[in-house]
């Protein structure tokens, strides 16, 4: 019998809860009108509204890589360096694969595959390969790596490549996002740069000590505490300074509203150091709050937090399928949500969506109705553990 694993509520719940509002993000993708070609950051475009839907959804991606991080150093408690490696080195290299074959045909339902995205998976994937060798490491090595990652990257920010040169696409895939046109009809979008995102996960990693059985809990959370208020108080000085930490400075604007927007506009793509403070800061504030809470609402988004491979794949693909159906009673043609690079590149879907209630409604509605499906695959998970191939899904 496989040793028993005790699972951290806390990562679960905080986990499950940037899931749930990560659908938010992806239902707006589908359903707001003009989604498709119209940045919700944009200060000359967007609304406070649309601003703070699309702000509140950066939280997802860095908990997420950073919290994989930390489930991979759990996950070898009781295991050897060695065998740990090989997991997160087969599971990098299954993530990718799921990534480019899986996650991109339920995003575009385009069998021709002309417009192919590297997204989050594709950067755990990534990240998970080079934790595979980083875990060999002294903790302390880990950190330090992790550290410089995170608070240097962006003496890159100069760096730009251009075309489709073996160097420029190498830069692509490590710090520069970039849409690239490789034929008339096809082109792919490098959207997630992996050289910070290596730093959050072996940062994440090493959050992973403190959660160990002996870690006196108290001490804990004043770590949790800690770090978090020191992440946020940090990012306020960085962006108030304006001078490093984000490829984009603030401005003052015309009103004080577009103003504070300005500055809290961070880039994501690749995360500056700001993106990651702000978004991690508060995530490890809300572990410190959330330890000793159980009730009915932090076991809702546990569930979530326990199947996220799962739950990413399948929220995905009902989301599509509701654009269809929403295309179809609205009398559209269903085939404009078939995302070929065609529909992009000359943006056939401009006028296309709906308002931003629908799109709050819509990701209501589907979170809750993948909620039963998602519990009876948690529970299916909890009394298989003897499936190797569990770990992978």
């Amino acid at each position: 019998m496989p040793a028993k694993i005790t699972r951290i509520e806390s990562i679960d719940i905080l986990r499950g809860s940037v899931m749930v509002i990560m659908a938010l993000d992806h239902v707006r993708d589908y359903f707001n009108y003009g989604s498709f070609f119209i940045d919700p950051t944009d200060l000359e475009t967007t609304t406070p509204i649309l601003f703070f839907t699309r702000f509140i959804t950066h939280y997802c991606a860095p908990v997420f890589v950073f919290l994989a991080g930390t489930s991979a150093f759990l996950y070898g408690r009781n295991k050897t360096k060695s065998q740990l490696s090989k997991f997160l080195l087969s599971r990098g290299i299954w993530l990718i694969f799921m990534e480019v074959v899986v996650n991109n045909l339920i995003w575009t339902f385009d069998l021709t595959y002309s417009f192919p995205i590297l997204q989050v998976i594709w950067a755990i994937g990534f990240s998970m390969i080079c934790l595979s060798f980083l875990i060999y490491l002294p903790k302390k090595i880990i950190l330090a790596i992790g550290s410089i990652i995170i608070l240097g990257h962006n003496l890159l920010d100069n760096i730009v490549m251009q075309g489709n040169s073996f160097h420029s696409i190498l830069w692509y895939l490590l710090h520069q996002s970039q849409a690239l046109v490789v034929a008339p009809d096809k082109m792919i979008l490098f959207h997630y740069p992996v050289i910070p995102w290596i730093g959050l996960m072996a940062l994440g990693y090493c959050l992973g000590q403190l959660y160990l059985p002996d870690f006196d809990a108290t001490l804990r959370r004043k770590w949790l505490l800690g770090m978090g208020l020191g992440a946020v108080g940090l990012f306020f000085l960085l962006r108030w300074i304006n001078v490093y930490g984000d490829l984009v400075p603030w401005m003052v604007q015309d009103t004080k509203t577009k103003t504070i927007l300005s500055f809290l506009n961070v880039t994501k793509y690749p995360p500056s150091l700001v993106f990651v403070l702000i978004t991690i800061g508060p995530a490890l504030i809300f572990l410190f709050a959330i330890e000793n809470v159980k009730n009915s609402i932090s076991n809702f988004f546990m569930v979530f937090g326990r199947v996220p491979f799962f739950y990413y794949f399948i929220h995905v693909l009902v989301i599509h399928v509701a654009a269809i159906a929403g295309i179809l009673i609205f009398g559209g043609n269903w085939k404009d949500m078939i995302l070929t690079a065609d529909i992009f590149m000359n943006e056939k879907l401009a006028t296309y969506g709906y308002a931003l209630w629908i799109v709050y409604l819509v990701w209501i509605g589907i979170v809750i109705a993948l909620y039963p499906l998602c519990k009876k695959y948690m529970i299916y998970k909890a009394n298989n553990r003897d499936k190797w191939w569990l770990s992978y899904l």
